[in-house]
């Protein structure tokens, strides 16, 4: 069911997540299948196809309980230190009040404006201009900024930015994607594992099954090569599963932080700074999929997880009355300021210092008899 409007996408993104729990299982249930059959393929000399068949499923509904057991641990560790490994590989922490107050009284009045719970806010040491949410409920929410935000952006732009993450937060994006994360991880395990194995059994039954060709008159040859396709096709389908999250996720944030905001001129120019300068050098795809603008672009735009920022300005400006600036220079970083030299040793005035270089005074003053100028 489409998503036409802010309800039904939140509602659509808790179907969404749902479903997507459910093929996780399903890709891990497939990869199991696959290494059993690829076992009894290396195992089992010159035998039929419908016997290694038969043979693998035996295998499988035996592994079964390990494998569910593997992905529901799989998840518990990505629920509980998913934001760890984040950090780690943004180089993200989190900030308090005092170590950055201009973000911290941004974001906790835009929480206050609207009741909302206020997330924890972090920062990322890179240059690079982008912001990202994480987080799978109240307690773990976070947003995080890059310090080349912070530095480009003016209050009403960064406002605007923090605006943009607590609707993702809000409309349940954020979970999503943890969520599509966790289902990436998850099947580049299992898949590397099952080649591991495969690997391994080749190499430790290559001298045992050396006798020739005998082996490829049963169905083991069939049985390898319809394993590994079960292991492409499952990890083609991780990769769509999370290719296949709308993109309109991000016009509904925009759309969002004008609502939070009420300066739709602000969003625009946030976008136009951060256009072609978000690039996180560290991290992976995942993450960088979480952010307010990917510039990492898939084949012929069709694996694009966000639309362009020319197509979300255009949007601001029809809905949102926005005026567009085009894209924006940013200007270069000040220079430090040059230390001025030292006054003449004379003083400020530039006087010759007297001798032994300690000031005096004049035996009698300059006008008069006293310090009004006129004698009594």
């Amino acid at each position: 069911m489409a998503a036409y409007g802010l309800y039904t996408h939140i509602q659509s993104n808790k179907r969404r997540s749902i479903a997507l729990l459910i093929g996780l299982f399903f890709l891990v249930y497939v990869l199991v299948f696959a290494g059993a059959l690829l076992a009894e393929a290396l195992s089992t000399n010159n035998a039929p196809l419908d016997y290694l068949i038969n043979a693998a499923v035996y295998d499988f509904v035996k592994a079964l309980p390990f494998a569910t057991v593997g992905a529901i641990v799989w998840i518990l560790v990505a629920y509980r230190f998913h934001q760890a490994m984040i950090d780690a590989v943004t180089g993200a922490h989190e900030v308090s009040r005092t170590e950055e107050p201009r973000l911290y009284n941004l974001l906790e009045n835009l929480c206050i404006s609207r009741g909302i719970t206020m997330p924890k806010l972090r920062v990322a040491d890179d240059d690079a201009l982008n912001a990202f949410a994480t987080g799978l409920n109240d307690k773990q929410y976070s947003i995080t900024v890059t310090r080349g935000l912070t530095n480009a952006l003016n209050d009403q732009e960064m406002e605007a930015v923090l605006g943009h993450e607590l609707t993702h937060i809000r409309n349940g994006d954020v979970r999503m994607l943890v969520i599509a994360v966790v289902i990436a991880g998850v099947i580049s395990f299992f898949g590397e594992l099952v080649f591991r194995l495969f690997f391994q059994n080749a190499m430790w039954g290559g001298g045992r099954r050396s006798s020739g060709s005998s082996d490829k008159k049963g169905g083991a040859g069939v049985a390898i090569v319809i394993a590994i396709a079960l292991i492409v096709v499952a990890w083609l389908l991780s990769i769509v599963i999370r290719f296949a999250l709308s993109r309109q996720r991000e016009y509904l944030a925009d759309s969002g932080s004008v609502e939070l905001t009420k300066n739709s001129d602000a969003m625009i120019s946030a976008l136009r700074k951060i256009e072609g300068r978000g690039e996180l050098t560290h991290a992976n795809s995942a993450v960088m999929e979480m952010c307010i603008d990917n510039p990492r672009e898939g084949f012929s735009n069709v694996f694009d997880t966000h639309p362009s920022v020319d197509a979300r300005v255009a949007a601001l400006v029809k809905f949102a009355g926005g005026h567009d600036p085009g894209p924006l220079a940013l200007a270069a970083p000040e220079e430090p300021a040059q230390i001025e030299s030292a006054p003449p040793a004379g003083g400020p005035w530039g006087g010759a210092a007297p001798e032994g270089g300690k000031p005096s005074l004049p035996g009698v003053p300059p006008i008069g008899g006293g310090p009004w100028g006129s004698e009594r």
